[in-house]
């Protein structure tokens, strides 16, 4: 018997690296059509944008094989996910991940959040409410930022997805109050009638016409609604590591450890440095600038160079894995930069896995759910996954 009880044998991993690459959807989904999202394909339109990068490493795993259906040999295996939750967005995308099927999707407030809800906002914090509306984070700031500084006044604003988002400038609202107005909004909307995905906080510095968010975002989510593949690890005593906001998305609910990141430079420079050190378990990473910074931005040139960033990175992160070792890269949800709007997109997501054991790499078949990946990790580690298939049998 090995470490916490699993047997070792050919099929067992010691540490399993899963980094999720916030946005990068790999073509549109089959029930795209409901989303309004036909036609999204944000790898191909990204690598497209581009053209003079080349993303050789990402080639090697299988990226132009899943986005032009070549044949070239790779050293890993390759495929693409469904969706099978009601959502496109990054609570729901992670959720399912980790075994969880949302029916019911989280509310959303296409005309601002209501009355009822602002005014005891403002009561409960002591500040009022500018913006409550659907805008881009850069744009409220911009249009906003100086009535805050004036005011005081925090600006609150939603998107297309089940967001609730307070933005303020750190010289006005230090951070820890904003995390603490962030954490009422957080208590006001657990009731029914507002239950949102996540409340974040967006702090940011500078002056008027010169704003810029920083790294202190905070993302106040809710517990999953059943125990997922990290809690059950967690119980198992494995090592479940979070790098970015991970620990965010699942409300920290069977996270054993955390890394704050500054963006995705950091984010892959963590990475790099958890392939050499030892644990028994799960690093789960996700990358955010793809959807943040680039996505909704709808930069698709920066969308490209991010891409290659991460390209560029793949060869540090292979070179600290052994033959103990599974990486899985992945997507949460798509966000098309060349598509119409500046939210996220209904697509299938590239599934990119890789050992040093690995002696005969191929094309699987489609994933029917996120949660096969999920199921795929419990199944290393001999815990329970509340939902998806397994392909761990396959990976030889």
């Amino acid at each position: 018997m090995g470490l916490f009880g699993f047997k070792k044998n050919n099929k067992n991993f010691e540490r399993i690296f899963l980094i999720v690459m916030d946005s990068v959807g790999c073509g549109e989904a089959n029930d795209a059509s409901k989303y309004n999202d036909v036609g999204a394909f944000t790898l191909k339109h990204v690598m497209e944008a581009k053209k003079e990068n080349e993303y050789k490493n990402f080639n090697r795993l299988g990226l132009s094989n899943l986005v032009y259906n070549y044949t070239y040999p790779t050293i890993g295996y390759y495929t693409k996910a469904n969706e099978i939750s009601n959502g496109k967005d990054t609570l729901t995308g992670h959720l399912e991940m980790m075994g969880v099927n949302t029916v019911h999707p989280y509310h959303t407030f296409s005309n601002g959040f209501p009355d009822a809800l602002i005014h005891e906002l403002e009561r409960r914090c002591g500040r009022k409410v500018i913006g409550n509306k659907v805008a881009s984070g850069t744009e409220i700031i911009k249009e906003l930022g100086e009535e805050h500084m004036k005011t005081g006044s925090i600006i609150v604003y939603t998107s297309a997805d089940s967001v609730l988002q307070i933005a303020a400038h750190e010289s006005v609202i230090s951070v820890d109050e904003l995390y603490k107005i962030c954490s009422i909004a957080r208590e006001l909307t657990l009731k029914e009638a507002y239950k949102v995905g996540r409340v974040i906080a967006r702090p940011f510095i500078g002056e008027p016409g010169n704003f810029t968010r920083t790294a202190n975002r905070k993302d106040f989510a809710l517990n999953p609604p059943i125990p997922t593949v990290l809690d059950n690890l967690k119980k198992k005593k494995y090592t479940v590591l979070s790098i970015g906001k991970i620990a965010d998305i699942f409300n920290e609910c069977g996270i054993t450890e955390k890394i704050h990141i500054e963006d995705n430079t950091d984010g892959i420079r963590q990475i790099v440095r958890q392939t050499h050190n030892s644990f028994n378990g799960l690093c789960f990473a996700n990358l955010n600038d793809f959807d943040s910074k680039y996505g909704h931005r709808r930069n698709p040139i920066g969308y490209a160079d991010a891409l290659k960033e991460l390209d560029d990175a793949l060869p540090h992160i292979i070179a600290g894995l052994t033959e103990r070792d599974l990486l899985i890269i992945t997507a949460d949800h798509g966000n098309d930069p060349t598509f119409t709007g500046t939210d996220h997109t209904r697509e299938k997501t590239p599934i990119f896995i890789y050992s040093p054991r690995f002696k005969s790499p191929k094309r699987l078949e489609e994933f029917k759910t996120f949660a096969d990946i999920g199921a795929t990790i419990a199944d290393n580690f001999n815990v329970k996954a509340p939902l998806g298939t397994s392909v761990l049998d396959k990976l030889k």
